[in-house]
């Protein structure tokens, strides 16, 4: 899980609590769900935080949360911008692959070094998670006054987001003496280096510019001229990114932060070439939860002016009322930091939180049935259990696979006519590229476990009882899923009649007629294969695997499987 370190002094500081002690902020601190995890070397806590409350990577944004906890701040907080002074102009030329920008103007903050730090802080979880790692935001935090814009409009300076060739202006990036093109900085700077593979293969990189040059190489690198410290008093933050929604939230989580700190925040013109904005966006939305739903889900029963309270105790803020079948329910306005607020169900985990999940009293449900096991669960249980007995080593895998490993390398393609062909269900903004779908089928996964143990001694058995999904328009969530029995055998001497033995003892057990008749299919030798047919259905594949399937795993021994519908043995 993702820590951040939090100075116990700071956080003091912030919540106006200069009374509390250690272990008594450590207790607070996981009502709010931050674990604490021990100390760094200069004494400051390290907490495990939930992965969607980004707007607690830093210490401002932990103490807003325990203000509300401790009840010194209640309901929403708005900050007032001041008007636009900058503008930031988006030219044509700028890469299309990184196409959106966002600024803020801050005004008048305090950064002594503990400020600086968690300033620094905040950047780099922001980057490493909702940023993925700057391919898809990236921050850029600027002294305002080593900038000078450009006269334009309406008389306000700007600065331009630009694309310009890799060999093109030269600039002195952050921690160097020497000034560098883009392209020497991806090769010759240690930070370059390890973000070059963002933008190495664009045709023109992206970059920001004022009227004296190059400041900004994004998402690599600032230059020397605008560096913080903490001298510096007015600040200019612009990011880039791959989408608008997503940088405008992680520019609202910054605002906030400094602001914390007694900053003036101040609104910034983006004009792109065919519209513009003006950021940052603190507009709200809002949620609307039904009161029968609270009471459901956290066991207890509560008057509306209650959860009223609770909302508000939460940062957030509620009115009823009625909605067409006469049923209580709250407008819950979300605040423009929060980016974790999806779902109704979201907004109740506040309210209980704000409640005190460890205040609830445990209460026996109000139901007769005695909880057992599911069939499907037996019936897994039941098939694993044999695979065992057959000398299989059982096996647990990720049911998020690539593209390329479910079809690519086993010489198959989505939607193709064969076992395991089926389209994919996909993940829209996949979180790394070895992880982009749901597995059409178990085999993948063996061969790849086959892989990674080739240092091991042989014989290796291996199977595994795994989930498997495929895009499918008659049912009603669009996506067809099943478990599957998969099964590999790798000797120097193993062949097709070894796997059918062992699926043959299998299926005997089930009381289930086995037919294999031969059957062609990519992943597999011709001639050595055939379908898998269960009580006169045809349910899976089985057969020796292709060389050529073999080599692209770096396989050097023969390797028999087998594949098919678990609930074929039903």
């Amino acid at each position: 899980m993702p820590t951040v370190d939090i100075d116990p002094d700071e956080l003091r500081d912030l919540t106006g609590h200069e009374e509390k002690g250690d272990d008594e902020l450590i207790d607070d601190l996981f009502g709010l769900g931050l674990e604490f995890e021990g100390r760094t070397e200069d004494g400051t806590f390290e907490l495990e935080f939930a992965p969607d409350r980004l707007d607690r990577l830093s210490v401002e944004g932990v103490a807003r949360s325990m203000r509300y906890q401790y009840g010194d701040a209640r309901g929403i907080h708005l900050p007032s911008p001041n008007s636009a002074e900058w503008t930031i102009e988006v030219d044509e030329s700028v890469p299309d692959e990184r196409p959106y920008v966002t600024g803020a103007v801050i005004r008048d903050v305090d950064l002594d070094d503990d400020g600086l730090d968690s300033l620094i802080q905040l950047q780099e979880k922001l980057h490493a998670t909702m940023g993925r790692k700057r391919a898809k935001g990236a921050i850029g935090i600027h002294d305002l006054t080593m900038l000078k814009g450009t006269a334009a409009t309406e008389g306000n300076p700007t600065i331009q987001y630009v694309g310009v060739e890799p060999d093109g202006d030269r600039f002195v990036p952050l921690d160097s003496d020497q000034e560098m093109t883009p392209a020497d900085v991806l090769e010759e700077h240690q930070t370059g280096q390890t973000y070059a593979d963002l933008v190495s293969e664009y045709e023109r990189y992206p970059a920001i510019y004022d009227s004296i040059g190059l400041f900004s190489f994004p998402p690599v690198i600032n230059g020397r001229r605008t560096e913080v410290t903490t001298d510096s008093r007015d600040l200019f933050v612009e990011m880039t990114g791959t989408d608008q929604w997503t940088i405008d939230k992680m520019l609202n989580i910054v605002c906030y932060a400094l602001a914390a700190r007694g900053a003036t925040i101040e609104e910034v013109k983006i004009e792109y070439p065919d519209h513009g904005l003006v950021r940052p966006d603190f507009s709200t939305k809002t949620k609307t939860v039904a009161h029968d739903r609270i009471e459901t889900i956290l066991g207890i029963g509560f008057d509306p002016d209650e959860v009223i309270d609770l909302a508000e105790r939460s940062g957030l803020e509620a009115e009823t009322r009625e909605d067409d079948e006469g049923a209580l329910v709250y407008e819950v306005t979300i605040p423009p930091y929060r980016v974790d607020v999806l779902h109704p169900l979201d907004v109740i985990d506040d309210l209980g939180r704000a409640y005190g999940f460890n205040d609830l009293e445990p209460r026996y449900p109000d139901v007769g049935t005695v909880g057992g096991r599911h069939e499907r669960s037996r019936l897994e249980n039941a098939a694993r259990t044999q695979l065992v007995g057959l000398g299989f080593e059982d096996l647990l895998n990720f049911h998020m696979i690539s593209e390329s490993e479910n079809y690519d390398r086993l010489d198959i393609s989505p939607g193709e006519d064969v076992y395991g062909a089926g389209e994919p269900a996909t993940i829209k903004e996949p979180y790394s590229e070895d992880f982009t779908m749901l597995r059409t089928w178990v085999l993948p996964s063996l061969l790849m476990v086959l892989e990674r143990n080739t240092h091991r001694a042989y014989p290796q058995n291996l199977a595994e009882i795994g989930f498997t999904a495929e895009v499918d328009d008659g049912e009603n969530t669009g996506v067809a899923e099943s478990r599957r029995v998969g099964a590999v055998l790798a000797n120097h001497d193993v062949g097709y009649e070894d796997a059918k033995a062992r699926l043959q003892a299998l299926t005997r057990n089930f009381d289930v007629d086995l037919e294999t008749p031969a059957t062609d299919h990519p992943t597999f030798i011709s001639g050595r294969t055939a379908a898998v047919v269960i009580d006169g259905t045809e349910v899976g594949v089985i057969g020796e695997v292709h060389p050529k399937v073999l080599v692209e795993h770096d396989l050097e021994m023969p390797v028999s499987a087998f594949e098919f519908d678990l609930e074929a043995l039903r």
